[in-house]
C-alpha cells in the first residue's frame, strides 16, 4: 500500500514524479507476466498463482497511485506539462497493468494451455512485450529532464531516439503475433473451437501490452511537438 506521507511528498513537488512512479509500478507488475506464461507452459499451477498474485498486487498499487494523482493534479495555469497530457499518459499506463491483470485472470480461470508448437514463440512474445513496457518506463523517466530543458536541445533528440526504439520493439511484437496466429490457424482443426477462440484472445491481450506501451511514447512525442 502507498503511504500518504510518501504520496504527499511526491505531489508536493511535481505531478511528473508520481507519473513516473506510477509507470514504475506498472512495469514491476508487468514483469510477472513472464513467470506466469512459463508456469502455463510447464503446467506449474503454484508458479501461475504466485505470478497472478504479484500482478494483482501491482495493479492495486498502481490503481491507488492513479487515483491519488488524479485527485491532487493541479488545475492551475502554471503546469510545466499540459494537465490533459498528464492524464492521457496516466490512463494509458493504467491500461497496461489492467490488461496484465486480465491476462492472468484468463489463464487461471480457464486453466489455459497452449499447443506445444506455440509455447516458445508465445514466451518470446510475452518477454518482448515486457521489453516495450521497460522502454516506455525509460522514456517517461526522461520527462523531468525535458521539462528542465524547456523541451529543447539535446535531451529532445535523446528522447526522440528512445521513442523510435520503442516503436521498433512494438512492431516486432506485431510480427510475433502474426506468427502465432498463423501457427494457431494451422492447428485449428485439431483443437476445441472454444480453446481456439480464447487462445486468439490471449495472443491479442498480450499484444495489447506492447500497443499501450507504445502509445505512452506517442503521447510523449506529441508533447515534444507542441
Amino acid at each position: 500500500m502507498v503511504s500518504s506521507n510518501y504520496m504527499s511528498g511526491l505531489f508536493g513537488r511535481s505531478p511528473i514524479k508520481p507519473l513516473q512512479e506510477h509507470m514504475y509500478r506498472v512495469y514491476m507488475s508487468i514483469k510477472h507476466l513472464s513467470p506466469l506464461v512459463e508456469g502455463m507452459i510447464t503446467g506449474d499451477t503454484k508458479a501461475i498463482l504466485a505470478a497472478q498474485a504479484e500482478i494483482v498486487k501491482g495493479e492495486h498499487d498502481a490503481d491507488e497511485m492513479k487515483h491519488e494523482l488524479r485527485t491532487h493534479l493541479p488545475k492551475g495555469l502554471f503546469m510545466p506539462v499540459d494537465r490533459r497530457d498528464i492524464l492521457d499518459v496516466l490512463l494509458t499506463q493504467d491500461k497496461i497493468v489492467n490488461q496484465a491483470k486480465d491476462i492472468a485472470g484468463l489463464i487461471v480461470s480457464r486453466n489455459m494451455q497452449l499447443p506445444a508448437q506455440m509455447n516458445d514463440d508465445f514466451q518470446k512474445l510475452t518477454n518482448r512485450c515486457i521489453d516495450t513496457v521497460r522502454q516506455s518506463l525509460n522514456t517517461i523517466n526522461e520527462l523531468d529532464e525535458l521539462v528542465e530543458t524547456g523541451f529543447r536541445g539535446l535531451e529532445v533528440d535523446r528522447v526522440e531516439t528512445m521513442i523510435e526504439k520503442l516503436g521498433v520493439i512494438e512492431t516486432e511484437t506485431d510480427e510475433m503475433q502474426d506468427v502465432l496466429r498463423n501457427t494457431l490457424f494451422s492447428l485449428e482443426k485439431d483443437l476445441s473451437p472454444v480453446d481456439v477462440v480464447f487462445t486468439y484472445r490471449l495472443i491479442e491481450w498480450v499484444g495489447n501490452i506492447a500497443d499501450n506501451a507504445e502509445r505512452v511514447g506517442s503521447r510523449l512525442s506529441l508533447m515534444l511537438a507542441r
